[in-house]
């Protein structure tokens, strides 16, 4: 009878494991899953949606969007476009869009920023007259 018992205890023990393992890897893929198909139609303008969904994807279609100088600002202080991105591309991303203003060209959104960490920030993207983008600003969001 003592043998019963303990037996299946630890029968019920190592089920309620298993649950908790299989839910935390459950939360873990949907959450993934959810930043990777992040909706971007709240941002209105088509060139600055497709961009931003280049970014969330890693892919290097990103620097297509961008005229071959294009100026960039980091929480006010400039810095090298190409330099920037080649070390963000593909480890940064919005995580949400909670606001977009400025006809579609300024974002604002919660940002995993790699080992920098998570924090609202905002993007500013500036088209030159053939709709490509000559300057981004980006910075924390207050």
């Amino acid at each position: 009878m003592q043998y019963f018992i303990i037996t299946a205890l630890f029968c019920l023990s190592c089920t309620a494991c298993g649950q908790k393992t299989r839910e935390r890897n459950t939360q873990k893929s949907n959450t993934t899953q959810n930043q990777k198909n992040m909706d971007l139609s709240k941002i209105t303008d088509e060139t600055v949606r497709q961009a931003v969904q280049a970014l969330q994807d890693g892919d290097q279609s990103w620097y297509t969007y961008f005229t071959e100088n294009s100026v960039m600002t980091d929480d006010g202080n400039t810095v090298d476009f190409k330099s920037f991105f080649s070390n963000a591309l593909g480890k940064e991303k919005f995580l949400t869009i909670d606001k977009v203003e400025n006809d579609g060209k300024n974002i604002y959104g919660n940002f995993q920023a790699g080992k920098w960490g998570t924090f609202p920030v905002f993007f500013r993207f500036h088209k030159n007259n053939e709709g490509k983008f000559d300057r981004l600003d980006i910075g924390q969001a207050k």
